[in-house]
């Protein structure tokens, strides 16, 4: 355990230097504020305040926002392999190595997911408060055609089922848990393929939810315009997109969508197997040292 805390202590040394990790943080606050944009128009229009998280809970709670949001990640620094790898192979193990990418990958998940939220909050934090009641802004967007059109995914029956805090406690384990996987694949694709080519595999991951299009998916299997709804309930539960997406879960007004709970059981079940990828792979890794393969 020493020896893998030590591998993630090294992985964090000079973290908020690295250009890969200052250049993502800015491209977060740009998205943040691009998408919070929607919200802001309506506070300054109206002169109405929100509450103080609901900004990322709007923002983060339509599936474009959290594919943008985690696809960050691609242009980060993860996961960690550098020259220094070999060396640290050399006084560990590859399975204590590859432990301490785990770990690493985690926290590092957790933190660009706190930026998230800190970016939001503080864009709309001159006309906001800190208590656990939905605000008059979240109230017009959700109880009238305003939210519609401008595309912010404020529902009444979020509204009505849980408290802004708990709303945002799920959306933030759902974003993590997508990001989290993301990071797993690009780690698994770079074990496979080489360095460079898991942001490959991560952009194919992306890009599998985006395209699984409910009319896309209506033409292949020839469902008519009533069968609509059986291919939306299909996609909420094959893809991990829409599994991100809280407004895609039962909140308990439809059975068939997935639970928060099962969405959990959904990310861990791809987790434990790019875990199991990674752990095959690393037996027959070839790690390039002085010329030469250990």
């Amino acid at each position: 355990m020493k020896q893998t805390l030590g591998i993630v202590r090294y992985n964090f040394f000079g973290f908020f230097r690295n250009p890969k990790v200052i250049f993502t943080l800015f491209l977060e606050f740009v998205l943040s504020f691009l998408l919070t944009g929607r919200i802001m128009v309506v506070m300054d229009n109206y002169n109405t305040p929100v509450q103080a998280i609901e900004p990322f809970l709007w923002t983060f709670g339509d599936g474009t926002a959290v594919l943008l949001s985690s696809m960050l990640l691609l242009f980060s620094d993860l996961p960690k392999m550098t020259p220094v790898t070999p060396y640290q192979l050399i006084r560990t193990t590859k399975k204590k190595w590859l432990l301490g990418q785990f770990v690493y990958i985690t926290f590092v998940t957790i933190l660009y997911t706190c930026f998230m939220l800190l970016f939001t909050s503080v864009l709309c934090m001159k006309d906001s408060y800190p208590g656990n009641l939905w605000s008059d802004t979240a109230a017009m967007l959700g109880y009238s055609d305003l939210g519609k059109n401008l595309q912010v995914p404020s529902t009444v029956r979020v509204m009505e089922s849980i408290s802004p805090y708990g709303c945002m406690l799920q959306i933030f384990l759902l974003l993590f848990c997508y990001s989290l996987t993301l990071s797993f694949v690009i780690l698994v694709g770079n074990l496979y393929k080489g360095k460079t080519k898991g942001m490959i595999a991560g952009l194919f991951y992306s890009i599998y939810g985006f395209l699984l299009d409910p009319n896309v998916l209506a033409a292949v299997l020839h469902k008519e315009k009533y069968e609509m709804y059986q291919i939306n309930v299909l996609i909420c539960w094959i893809s991990p997109l829409n599994q991100a997406v809280y407004g895609k879960h039962n909140l308990g007004y439809d059975p068939l969508l997935p639970k928060l709970w099962q969405s959990c059981v959904f990310f861990l079940i791809l987790v434990v197997i790019l875990i199991i990828l990674a752990l095959r792979r690393m037996k027959k890794y070839p790690f390039e040292f002085l010329g030469e393969k250990s």
